[in-house]
């Protein structure tokens, strides 16, 4: 029997575990999968002691793993983040299933007046979203805590009205308003967001975080990071089966 897992701190909740086990019973494949909370990057030399047939990363490790990995696939290269690792002829290479299961998700929704977006968060999966949107040739403006001084990089407070008006695309990839803090919300004008808005939160629970229904209140689409989870999650598996 193969075993699969998933790398991260805080996995209670996670969506890649359900997933897969419900995949491997409706497939009727003889696999497992299991969760591996590590409370440091050094903890996962004893995971790779296991020989595992193959890993998902989360949170916080997805840019953390990489230098524990022999090569990393060229699209894992170009985003700087890891949340898959394949074991092949020896070797830990690491991939980006996040830009897949991104891109896939927002296909239905982008319009032609979704021309700039605005990303708020700095970590791995912000990085996959950056990614797809550029390749696709959309104008990223990314907002975090603080402001380092970069070109098109804000802080939460330099967000206005103005700035909401000109991105008609709002990508939260941030842990703020997840289980069990559903009432937190991304501090943002939100009279400014209008019907031409697209906000994606990448959380799934709960479904319909605050920052979703005060978008949606003010006529915007909305989605959360569900069907991305679910893409991403089958393009680990063909990674893991190439």
């Amino acid at each position: 029997m193969k075993n699969y897992g998933l790398i991260g701190k805080t996995l209670s909740h996670s969506f890649s575990s359900e997933f897969f086990k419900s995949y491997f019973e409706k497939e009727a494949i003889e696999a497992s999968y299991q969760n591996f909370e590590l409370e440091s990057i050094e903890g996962i030399l004893s995971v790779f002691a296991q020989n595992p047939s193959g890993l998902n990363v989360t949170i916080p490790y997805k840019e953390l793993v990489i230098p524990y990995l022999d090569a990393l696939d060229p699209i894992a290269k170009a985003i700087g983040a890891v949340n898959t690792i394949v074991f092949k002829d020896g070797q830990k290479i690491g991939y980006n299933s996040d830009a897949f299961g991104f891109q896939q998700s927002i296909k239905p929704f982008l319009c032609n007046h979704h021309e700039r977006a605005l990303i708020f968060g700095t970590g791995g999966a912000s990085k996959a979203i950056a990614y797809v949107l550029k390749n696709i040739g959309i104008d990223v403006l990314n907002v975090s805590r603080n402001s380092n001084g970069e070109s098109k990089h804000y802080s939460y407070e330099e967000v206005n009205d103005n700035m909401i008006h000109a991105c008609k695309l709002i990508i939260n990839c941030t842990p703020v308003g997840s289980f069990p803090n559903t009432d937190e919300i991304l501090p943002i004008p939100f009279s400014a967001i209008g019907a031409d808005h697209l906000v994606i939160d990448l959380i799934y629970n709960p479904e319909k975080t605050k920052l979703l229904q005060e978008s949606e209140q003010q006529g915007a689409t909305i989605m959360n990071g569900k069907s991305m989870l679910q893409e991403q999650a089958l393009k680990s598996w063909v990674y893991w089966n190439q």
